[in-house]
């Protein structure tokens, strides 16, 4: 039987960690919210309505594509201290960023951030290349003994493939812009995340529950959620 999709996107995942629980809520799209240790930390806040939503100790930022990246999102959510890290072109256009850039680690709180690239590994039918290597970021947090992956926009790298000790995976497909839900798919077999989750699907008729078939069977559990109400 494949999973349902949630009604609503925002009800939180919650996930066990050595250093307590760590709260996850999808936003839309590539968005999304944890809570942890009292901290609040955003990746690609972007997509999806912020009103309510509470001030970030820390911001990831993948790329600077407008659903990764909205400054204007990012100004409201940031206060005095909030600490934004994000590849050297996104940071020109969001102030006070910290950059990091494929292969760097950071530590941030109690968190640990490690930047993995992200890229198109060839061009698309019309000959764009729509994420150069080096120009983004994916991401691996650490906390409580628990790694989470956000992948941003990529294809199924051999960085991504090469992922160790993944728990819980975030992983993109759209067309052209990433990649299929097969070759997702085929991607998440090589490096084996506990817990994924299929996000970044809007658009170029992609099908998620293509991505869930083919994972049966694999014992790697796939989780629907709804990023587009």
């Amino acid at each position: 039987m494949l999973p349902a999709v949630l009604a609503f996107a925002a009800a939180p995942e919650v996930f066990r960690t050595s250093a307590g629980p760590l709260e996850l809520t999808p936003i839309q799209h590539a968005s999304l919210m944890i809570n942890a240790g009292g901290k609040i930390l955003y990746v690609d806040p972007s997509q999806g309505k912020y009103g309510g939503m509470p001030q970030a100790d820390y911001i990831l930022i993948t790329h600077d594509h407008f659903d990764h990246m909205a400054p204007a999102i990012v100004d409201k959510l940031r206060k005095p201290g909030t600490v934004i890290l994000a590849p050297k072109a996104a940071a020109a256009d969001v102030k006070g960023c910290t950059v990091i850039s494929n292969g760097e680690t950071r530590t941030i709180g109690e968190f640990k951030v490690e930047a993995i690239p992200m890229y198109n590994m060839k061009p698309a039918s019309d000959g764009t290349v729509y994420h150069e290597k080096g120009r983004g970021n994916g991401y691996v947090l650490t906390y409580g003994g628990k790694r989470f992956y956000f992948s941003g926009d990529t294809e199924g790298t051999p960085e991504m493939k090469a992922l160790k000790n993944i728990d819980v995976a975030f992983v993109c497909m759209n067309l052209p812009f990433t990649m299929s839900p097969l070759a997702a798919a085929e991607a998440v077999k090589a490096f084996r995340p506990a817990i994924v989750y299929p996000y970044h699907y809007r658009g170029g008729g992609v099908d998620p529950q293509d991505f869930v078939r083919a994972l049966a069977g694999t014992g790697i559990e796939v989780r629907l959620r709804n990023w587009y109400e």
